[in-house]
């Protein structure tokens, strides 16, 4: 544990959070992690989309046992052997990465997607479901509306409706990206559901491969 709170002491300083980033990516990745029941194995899963279509025009999949033990503000390290392994696997590295998690809104500012920004040096991209820091006013019911996710006097990114009426996700900038930016493009890649088709194709692929689908 003490040995991976150096690493993330020494990786924090190299992050990016002024971007702007690719405005007009040419293709985009999404990472997702799934594990199984007994929490033993995982399966992690990069989907390339075309990030004019949203389809999916290259992927990888690696299945194996966790790096790490679960140590809240730590996750990162239990998820990253496999997720670099899967994108090595690709045909050539997506302009963009979409993580399934936070980046900077984070205990110690280095969440996963800070953390495999640094190591690819692509532009990257937190998108939680749950909040993991910081407190927030709701946001508008409209899609596109947002309020800024806020931990002590820092804003650490934001919270956005990316459908009408539905449950807000939580993004904040992992490296070599600003939040405005961020948020656009994540609402260009959630179209029609709450979550990114990054993250619901990457979601798809881990799954199948940890039941023996794929």
């Amino acid at each position: 544990m003490a040995e991976a709170l150096r690493v993330q002491d020494r990786l924090r300083p190299l992050v990016d959070l002024v971007g702007p980033g690719p405005t007009a990516p040419t293709t985009v990745a999404g990472l997702d992690v799934a594990y199984a029941e007994d929490g033993d194995r995982l399966s992690a899963a990069v989907t390339v989309l075309d990030s004019r279509t949203l389809r999916v025009v290259d992927s990888a999949v690696v299945t194996g046992r966790p790096a790490f033990d679960y140590v809240p503000g730590l996750f990162a390290f239990r998820e990253l052997p496999a997720l670099l392994d899967a994108l090595d696997r690709l045909a050539s590295p997506p302009d963009l990465l979409v993580c399934d998690g936070h980046g900077l809104a984070h205990p110690r500012r280095f969440g996963l997607a800070c953390h495999l920004g640094v190591l690819t040096g692509l532009p990257a991209i937190g998108v939680g479901k749950t909040p993991l820091v910081g407190t927030w006013d709701p946001p508008g019911e409209r899609r596109g509306s947002w309020s800024p996710l806020v931990d002590g006097t820092e804003v650490v990114g934001r919270v956005l409706r990316t459908q009408d009426g539905v449950k807000p996700v939580f993004v904040s900038v992992g490296h070599r990206m600003g939040l405005e930016n961020a948020c656009a493009l994540v609402l260009a890649f959630a179209p029609g559901y709450r979550l990114p088709e990054t993250t619901r194709t990457a979601d798809r692929l881990c799954r199948a491969a940890l039941a023996g689908r794929t």
